[in-house]
């Protein structure tokens, strides 16, 4: 499983207490991969970064090696940092602390990118979409697409 790659997005509701159910695409390869043990933070752009909890721990090990002026950004992903377990239910529980940082309130996407997935209220997904689709792709990019 070292080799996975979370890609796709998924639309689902939390419920009403904050929980949202993994799609079933992803439940095997959490639970091989992790044991369903992922851990929740916040992500700069305004989503959450759902990671297993692996990938959580080699992603803090990075973190923990910056140098102090780095302090304040260390400070976001490991200051938010929630562990979690995927229920019997294959239900996450996503805190109210980071529900709000995120403005999830209902309807969310779920999005896999690359070793972790994203937790995005949809309305904020789609104007940071927007943005990103202004701006100019960059080279490195550039040079592989078809």
């Amino acid at each position: 499983m070292a080799g996975l790659v979370f890609q796709g997005t998924s639309a689902m509701s939390l419920d009403a207490k904050g929980r949202i159910t993994v799609p079933a695409r992803h439940r095997d390869a959490l639970s091989a991969l992790c044991g369903n043990q992922l851990t929740l933070c916040r992500h700069p752009v305004g989503c959450l970064m759902m990671f297993p909890r692996p990938a959580w721990e080699a992603f803090r090990d990075k973190l923990l090696t910056l140098p102090m002026n780095a302090d304040g950004w260390r400070r976001v992903f490991l200051g938010s940092a929630v562990d979690v377990d995927i229920d019997s239910a294959a239900r996450v529980l996503v805190s109210p602390e980071l529900r709000a940082v995120a403005g999830l309130d209902k309807d969310v996407l779920l999005m896999g990118n690359g070793r972790h997935l994203e937790l995005w209220d949809p309305v904020r997904y789609a104007a940071h979409e927007a943005q990103t689709l202004a701006t100019a792709m960059p080279a490195a990019i550039q040079d592989f697409v078809l």
